[in-house]
């Protein structure tokens, strides 16, 4: 795959504090994004923000203000991991798509187009800007306006079941799916709307652990394990 859109959630960056930073796992996934780069894959990353912000669950704070603040969650996930990135010796560029003064730069496709060029990786952060969508509909969406070759969603389980594997011990995981059948039997991957978009634009989608070992390396060489999601 010549371009991807590495999709990481915040509480896995959190560790096991499951707050904040854990900055080992942040160092980990560094060097494994290193290894692809360095092969020549061109990496774009969206990060969740729920390691700081999970507005949601309040009912005291008005949703459109929840996720303003789940936004400034991202862009701050971002700024810090870039610079992790940055010390394994990476060349990194964070894009909102609202200014945040000398901070990042605003997104536009040429913008990050240009970044690419410059072989740099690239951080989409503060979702798409507006409340109402989560960090999955920013990951599909800038997938697509990236024109990446695939999804990699690094979560914490190996991949796609056909139930919660938390709750059920016989929960069965599926090593191939369409989108299609994942739209279908709305099965957690992303949100409805971003499954949707996917499946619209058949955009595929690599299901994966992020903390199995080397977990984003092998969903690039082939030797994955986890669910493909085809488009």
């Amino acid at each position: 795959m010549k371009r991807v859109l590495l999709k990481l959630s915040g509480e896995a960056l959190a560790g096991e504090k499951h707050t904040g930073f854990d900055e080992a796992t942040c160092l980990e996934v560094a060097e494994q994004v290193k290894k692809i780069v360095d092969q020549g894959t061109e990496v774009g990353i969206v990060i969740g923000g729920g390691n700081f912000w999970r507005g949601r669950t309040s009912e005291t704070i008005d949703r459109t203000k929840a996720d303003q603040i789940g936004m400034l969650a991202t862009v701050m996930n971002c700024i810090y991991v870039s610079e992790i990135f940055r010390s394994v010796g990476m060349k990194t560029e964070v894009l909102t798509p609202f200014a945040c003064g000398a901070m990042t730069k605003l997104f536009s496709k040429d913008q990050a187009n240009a970044e690419f060029k410059d072989g740099k990786v690239v951080f989409f952060a503060g979702g798409i800007g507006h409340p109402y969508f989560s960090t999955d509909t920013a990951t599909a969406l800038r997938a697509i306006e990236i024109e990446a070759d695939g999804i990699l969603l690094a979560k914490a389980v190996d991949g796609i079941y056909d139930s919660d594997p938390k709750v059920n011990p016989d929960a069965k995981r599926f090593d191939k799916i369409s989108i299609q059948e994942v739209v279908e039997k709305q099965l957690a991957v992303m949100d409805l709307t971003a499954s949707i978009m996917c499946m619209e634009n058949k955009m595929p989608m690599y299901v994966f652990a992020l903390n199995e070992k080397d977990s984003i390396a092998k969903a690039i060489s082939g030797s994955f394990n986890g669910t493909i999601v085809t488009a």
